[in-house]
């Protein structure tokens, strides 16, 4: 038999039903800490997790993982064009990761309806382009044909341009193009779209690629770039170098993480606030375990005395308290992973959490869960609390028998 594991329990037992001395409400207090701690970390990281996950998948659905375009210092919204050999294609979705291209093409126009007016960017899309992305944020109609033979007159519009100017699926749209000599054209709305991505929202409308293709009098081969769709996030640097050592020199593969910057930076300081949270809510756990430990050992100074008047060793009764925290500590980490786990899933079922939308890009709090994260923020706070036990333990090798038989 362990007895110091046993002594241990039989302690344990005790104090959960004693509201007279100190030790029992610390018991609990210890374990809805260590609870809470954990709860804690859990939800930030699957929040954190879950705003990585949309919002990348928000600025990758309008622009891919990577985009092949002409090398060029002009930012302007009319890029040059580069001529596609089928060649090039077929490298490129021989890369090991690379999932899958499709070309576009991109021109500034204004629309106008009624005494409406609003300067906009048609972006053509065409075989190749799936739209899974714009199918799951739809909010009226739909995503017409983009592998059709026939040149297609359908537009694809956001929710904020059809409600400034009341637009509804099938209605008419006029666009209107500034260049020599200047053009119009005009659509039909299939479908309207809502991102909650404000810079996108507001002037992208989705078209045919070879409306651009004819304006710009390009012929079917020039497109304004390729875009490359991926298989692991993680790779991404790895596979825009992998293209742009295949690609013809005066075209240029830049990842969405080039793209846009800012909005990339803003997600990386979102894992240093995560980071300083987890920080403080350890050295929470284990000044609290410390705390509860001191009191422990002081309040059973005359059970320690008898220990060692009966021969039991300084390690063995290091043991017996650290067996008494260790109960603590995995008390608390199940009762915050239960926690945690629950408030998640309501979250992300019901979206209990609401957020402004122009400011966060998503209407509420997104979660994320990571099985092995969960696994790591466990397995450290144990280990982490247990060690940092190690120290104020060693308080019992100086307790002397005869004085702590004595102790009142």
């Amino acid at each position: 038999m362990n007895i110091e594991r046993f002594i241990a329990f039989r302690l344990i037992r005790g104090k959960t039903g004693n509201q007279n001395k100190l030790s029992g409400p610390l018991y609990r207090i210890s374990i809805l800490a260590i609870a809470l701690s954990v709860a804690v970390m859990i939800i930030s990281l699957a929040v954190l997790d879950g705003f990585q996950h949309e919002i990348t998948n928000k600025v990758i659905g309008f622009g891919a993982h990577i985009q092949l375009t002409k090398y060029d210092n002009n930012n302007s919204f009319e890029p040059q064009p580069i001529s596609v050999n089928p060649n090039y294609i077929k490298q490129i979705n021989q890369i090991e990761g690379v999932s899958k291209t499709s070309l576009y093409a991109i021109k500034a126009g204004i629309m106008k309806a009624e005494a409406e007016m609003e300067g906009v960017i048609l972006k053509g899309v065409g075989p190749g382009f799936e739209g899974t992305f714009f199918k799951q944020n739809m909010v009226a109609g739909k995503l017409f044909n983009t592998n059709s033979k026939s040149k297609n007159d359908s537009i694809l519009i956001s929710k904020r341009i059809a409600s400034k100017f009341n637009f509804k699926v099938n209605d008419k749209v006029i666009v209107y193009f500034i260049q020599n000599p200047a053009r119009v054209r005009k659509f039909i709305i299939s479908g309207i779209y809502n991102t909650g991505l404000e810079d996108f929202d507001n002037k992208y409308l989705l078209c045919d690629v070879r409306h651009i293709q004819k304006l710009n009098n390009w012929d079917s081969t020039q497109f304004a770039g390729i875009e490359v769709a991926i298989n692991d996030f993680k790779k991404l640097d790895l596979i825009t170098s992998q293209i742009n050592e295949i690609i013809p020199t005066e075209w240029l593969a830049s990842s969405i993480k080039e793209q846009f910057p800012q909005l990339f930076d803003w997600l990386r300081l979102q894992d240093i606030n995560v980071q300083v949270i987890i920080i403080l809510m350890t050295l929470v756990a284990i000044v609290n375990m410390v705390t509860a430990l001191i009191i422990l050992i002081l309040e059973n100074t005359r059970l320690i005395g008898i220990l060692k008047a009966l021969g039991m060793s300084n390690f063995q009764l290091q043991k017996l308290f650290l067996y008494q925290v260790g109960v603590i500590v995995g008390k608390g980490l199940l009762y915050g992973n239960i926690s945690a786990l629950t408030l998640c899933f309501l979250q992300s079922k019901f979206h209990l959490v609401k957020l402004d939308e122009a400011s966060y890009y998503i209407s509420h709090v997104p979660i994320q869960l990571n099985l092995w994260l969960i696994i790591i923020i466990n397995l450290t706070t144990f280990l982490v609390c247990t060690i940092a036990l190690l120290v104020p333990s060693r308080l019992v090798t100086k307790i002397s028998p005869i004085k702590a038989i004595r102790y009142n």
